[in-house]
């Protein structure tokens, strides 16, 4: 597996990963656990209750509900060796961990169809992966995240979400855990908090509830893109409550349902910004969701400068308008 480079200036780093081929049967799907890695953890209902199961000698756990893997098409492993490259052509080794979770049995379920029990579950799975992940040596950060459709890079369309550790913070989010540490210096407010005091009950507001509120960005960089913040300052995603959880799972489970009712069954990124856990930062989580626009440009590929055909103000209304009925159904209100 080759290394981790990184560009001459920027920091932006690169990974050769050749993606899976689709599969004539889906390894995601029960009855095919062979197909995979051994499950690190099987969630299995029995009388009421969710058993943590993993496979073993004896054979596959059949009957689970969530199952969590080693990737056997990894973007990075721990198998990895390759020698550290001096500047300007700095590279490291493709050290580290991927886990994939499988969110469901039934191959008719979309990340956006799961119901908030079966994302409170998700949530509290990948916390304990997050957790096992950053015990582990050589682990500075763990990326988690999704992609729900082919034009997303999703090769198994089986709803299951990414857990990545990687060797080293990535510089994306080195870059906006500094931004969020001179802003905090500068003004004396963390960055996300002023965010949400500024747009909540605002134009750009899709959706509040459970300590939660969804935003599409003042300056977004993809059509229909939001973020889901924590109300309050919340600087740490492992740490957060059964509670929190519980109502990121409800925020979760009606955006993505208001989204897929208001754009149709579009393919997206979901991914959880988290603050580099290895030392303090300023920085406060969110979960941000971006749909994938059909074209760039060179001005955005050039320069960094997005070309969004759909104000945030107006398709925040719209959104917000499906969400709030798929909260309503959610609730049992009608």
């Amino acid at each position: 597996m080759p290394g981790i480079r990184s560009d001459y200036v920027s920091e932006r780093q690169f990974i050769f990963h050749a993606p899976d081929r689709r599969p004539a049967k889906s390894p995601f799907l029960p009855g095919n656990e062979k197909m995979t890695n051994p499950s690190v953890l099987s969630l299995v209902a029995r009388e009421g209750l969710l058993q943590r199961l993993q496979d073993g000698d004896d054979g596959c756990v059949t009957d689970w509900s969530i199952r969590v893997f080693e990737s056997s098409n990894p973007v990075v492993s721990t198998s990895a060796d390759e020698p550290y490259g001096e500047r300007p052509l700095y590279s490291e080794p493709a050290y580290g961990y991927h886990y994939i979770l499988v969110a469901t049995r039934d191959p008719r379920d979309t990340l956006a169809t799961l119901s908030a029990d079966r994302w409170f579950d998700v949530l509290l799975v990948v916390q304990e992966r997050m957790r096992w992940m950053y015990s582990r040596r050589g682990v500075s950060y763990v990326a988690v995240y999704a992609d729900h459709g082919e034009a997303a890079g999703n090769v198994h369309s089986h709803a299951h979400v990414n857990l990545v550790g990687l060797p080293s913070i990535p510089a994306a989010v080195r870059r906006e855990a500094a931004s969020c540490s001179r802003i905090q210096a500068e003004r004396g407010v963390c960055a996300a908090c002023d965010t949400v005091e500024a747009e909540r009950g605002g134009p750009r507001e899709v959706l509040e509830a459970h300590g939660f509120v969804a935003l599409a960005p003042w300056a977004p960089s993809h059509p229909h893109q939001f973020v889901i913040y924590p109300t309050p300052h919340s600087s740490s995603f492992r740490k957060a409550t059964q509670q929190e959880m519980q109502g990121l799972a409800h925020m979760l489970r009606a955006t993505l349902g208001g989204m897929t009712a208001e754009l149709g069954d579009v393919p997206y990124h979901l991914v959880f910004r988290l603050p580099p856990e290895t030392k303090k930062a300023g920085m406060h989580w969110c979960v941000e969701v971006c749909p994938i626009a059909s074209y760039t440009t060179g001005l955005e590929h050039g320069y960094g400068i997005s070309l969004v055909d759909t104000e945030p103000e107006a398709y925040a209304k719209r959104l917000g308008a499906a969400c709030r009925k798929e909260f309503a159904a959610m609730m049992g209100i009608d």
